[in-house]
């Protein structure tokens, strides 16, 4: 799986080359989320000032001109092309979008073709999985159960799930790099008792229900790998024994042989559905309390005038990144679940191919040239 990919000359281009593409693009990604979340600031508590002006205006008070706030100055905040100085890396620095429409717009076109390429990449990954195991499965004689499925089935979704997580695996990292200093500065305009005098406690905060939520997500989902392995295998016999039948109805498929298969079947979906079930209770629980978290710590500075309603939706902004980033792990416990088994099946495949290898020369399988757009 890994080897196929990463020690192969003919793919180190799309491993490594277009890998460090999907990087960069990401970290761009991230950079332009850090500047939204500073327009957040600046935006909200514009709309808290003018909330405020209006309630003295209609009580006849009279505001200074150069105090006043316009309307004006919401539309250019919405879509003035105006720009600011920025650092990438800590040393580049460049003009970047200082309003929403014009950091809007390079983020969505940044994320569009990061998610194209990735795509790619996970094909490739695919293909190259296939290559290296045609050619070791037609040098085997011995019949290995479910290679059908191992080299079409399971390779096609190793690589979609590793394409998804790997996306959001190098999205959560550099997310953490560029907000958890901004949240950690943020985390100064706490004000509850005890926590204010913590360093970095926003910070805290979200590392501790996030850790707290994978330990117990772990024993929650503890049966669900296995579970979900011998899904597939049940699967796999009830619908080999299908293929089969489609070739002769005589020795194969027969009604009670099918039905006793498809009684394996739905046993263990109803296992699966049971532990599912309460593990779904527990992580629609944890998302509630990830939602309280930045309004029970920010909330009462509001009150003593200490957070504005701007400040409050930075801080909320900065702390769903950096909580989404630190629990990545338990929102794709699912996915995980069945990467898990996905691997253990391909891992038991790619030993047994090594097994039973009889040592002939068969060649090398290689899929044809890239097909041509349109065709």
């Amino acid at each position: 799986m890994i080897k196929a990919f990463f020690w192969n000359r003919k793919w180190a281009g799309w491993a490594y080359g277009v890998g460090a593409l999907i990087f960069i693009s990401i970290y761009l990604q991230v950079q332009l989320t850090v500047i939204i979340t500073g327009w957040y600031r600046e935006f909200y508590d514009l709309i808290q000032t003018a909330t405020t002006q209006a309630t003295n205006l209609a009580a006849g008070q009279t505001i200074p001109p150069d105090q006043l706030r316009t309307v004006e100055e919401f539309w250019w905040f919405i879509i003035s092309p105006a720009v600011q100085d920025y650092t990438f890396l800590g040393f580049i620095h460049l003009p970047v979008p200082r309003t929403f429409l014009w950091i809007a717009l390079p983020y969505v076109a940044i994320i569009t073709a990061t998610n194209f390429v990735t795509r790619h990449y996970g094909f490739r990954w695919r293909q190259a999985i296939t290559e290296d195991y045609i050619p070791r499965w037609r040098n085997v004689e011995e019949e290995i159960e479910g290679a059908s499925q191992r080299i079409q089935e399971d390779a096609n979704r190793f690589a979609r799930i590793i394409e998804g997580l790997g996306l959001q695996a190098f999205r959560a990292a550099m997310t953490l790099i560029a907000f958890l200093p901004l949240l950690w500065s943020l985390s100064s305009s706490v004000d509850l008792p005890f926590i204010r005098d913590i360093p970095g406690s926003l910070v805290w905060a979200a590392l501790v229900i996030s850790v707290g939520g994978m330990v117990v997500s772990w024993f929650v989902g503890y049966f669900l790998p296995g579970l979900e392995y011998n899904n597939q295998k049940v699967e796999a016999a009830f619908r080999k024994e299908l293929v089969y039948g489609e070739d002769d109805k005589q020795n194969y498929a027969h009604t009670e042989t099918l039905f006793g298969l498809f009684t394996g079947i739905r046993r263990n979906y109803f296992r699966l559905y049971l532990h599912y079930g309460y593990f779904d209770m527990w992580i629609n629980l944890y998302n509630q309390l990830t939602l309280l978290t930045p309004l029970l710590m920010m909330g009462p500075g509001m009150f003593t005038g200490l957070v504005s309603f701007g400040l409050y939706q930075q801080v909320s902004s900065a702390f769903d990144r950096v909580d989404g980033s630190f629990r990545i792990v338990l929102d794709n416990w699912t996915t995980l679940t069945e990467l898990r088994s996905i691997w253990k099946r391909l891992h038991e495949f790619e030993m047994n191919l090594d097994r039973f290898n009889t040592g002939k020369d068969v060649g090398t399988f290689e899929v044809g040239p890239d097909p041509v757009p349109g065709e």
